[in-house]
């Protein structure tokens, strides 16, 4: 079973909803970022939502994009972001579901950046531009490496869902 279903099944026995932490990767910077990812499990976070900074974060709100900012300007980038999931990956085997733009994705080609995502450590994505309808080419890719693809629908008038592709 993979970590995701199992801290889902896990919070299930439990009777308890899954607390699912998020943080930009590298805000303020990556010392202080990986200090408080280790804060939130040893708080007994059951998912760790990790954002990859990005310089156009269109889908996020303000306190997101002023995060990816701060996480930018103190020169956070996609290989610390990496550095930062190994280390946290060092410590737990907390899942680990990398919030980013398919644009970062894309611009380096699926496949391979999605064997660096995984390699790195990383269980799930969530691409926020991304819709279900247009991501075959990371779903299948997704698919042959175990890494799950997880998708908002609904819209700004009704309450969003989530759907994990497994």
């Amino acid at each position: 079973m993979d970590r995701i279903t199992q801290a889902f099944a896990i919070a299930s026995d439990k009777g308890k909803p899954c607390f699912i932490s998020y943080l930009c990767a590298g805000d303020p910077d990556l010392e202080t970022s990986f200090q408080a990812c280790r804060t939130l499990i040893e708080l007994g976070v059951d998912v760790m939502e990790l954002g990859m900074p990005f310089s156009d974060p269109l889908a996020d709100g303000t306190t997101n994009q002023l995060a990816a900012q701060r996480s930018l300007e103190s020169g956070m980038n996609q290989t610390k972001v990496f550095e930062l999931i190994r280390r946290i990956r060092a410590i737990s085997e907390i899942p680990i579901v990398l919030y980013t733009y398919y644009n970062l994705i894309f611009s380096q080609g699926v496949e391979p950046y999605l064997i660096m995502v995984k390699d790195a450590g990383v269980d799930g994505l969530l691409t926020l531009d991304l819709p279900p309808e247009e991501a075959s080419d990371v779903i299948e890719v997704c698919r042959k490496i175990e890494l799950k693809n997880i998708f908002f629908s609904g819209s700004h008038n009704s309450p969003s869902s989530c759907r994990i592709n497994f």
